[in-house]
């Protein structure tokens, strides 16, 4: 009995500094990653203004090249949506929904909603500028870890989880983009 009490009394102890730790961490996270390409703007805007344009550059379509696709809404306005579904764990399933689009600031915003292989939400933008005499694009987004599980955050390190396909993608997006 008396052994079975400390095991209680440890396990009520770890929670318990687990959810102050927990208490203690933010659950705002975000990731960006840039890269300078050499073209214009414009161009290269041409290349993210849209979820169909950036299709043609995602790092994720590696991960099921056969994973199904349904697209919506009016093609680079706020409401295009595509929803992919694919039989491997680890494209999942979820759907991408533009929410605005700043044409003259050269910005898309769109939301991402993962249903499996868990349920989560982002929301995701794609930003050019002028930079020397070519662009400069930025991919990035932000989320929100839900309490208990924001120490997480603690073991979690974004460059290792999703640099390289960030990486990746923007190396395409600079290929499409540089091609005469």
């Amino acid at each position: 009995m008396r052994i079975l009490k400390r095991i209680i009394l440890v396990l009520a102890s770890i929670l318990i500094l687990w959810m102050v730790v927990a208490a203690l961490v933010s659950g705002d996270c975000v990731y960006e990653k840039s890269i300078t390409i050499n073209a214009p703007v414009e161009k290269v805007w041409q290349q993210t203004n849209t979820l169909r344009a950036m299709d043609q550059w995602s790092p994720w379509n590696d991960l099921d090249p056969g994973m199904k696709k349904d697209w919506t809404g009016t093609t680079g306005q706020p409401g295009e949506r595509v929803c992919w579904d694919s039989e491997k764990d680890v494209a999942g399933k979820g759907c991408q929904e533009v929410k605005k689009v700043d044409a003259a600031g050269k910005r898309i915003d769109t939301e991402i909603k993962f249903l499996t292989p868990y349920e989560s939400e982002a929301n995701a933008y794609v930003k050019i500028v002028t930079e020397g005499s070519g662009s400069k694009a930025t991919w990035g987004f932000t989320s929100k870890i839900p309490y208990p599980f924001t120490i997480m955050k603690l073991f979690m390190n974004m460059e290792d989880a999703i640099g390289k396909d960030y990486q990746k993608g923007l190396f395409r997006l600079k290929e499409l983009s540089e091609k005469p």
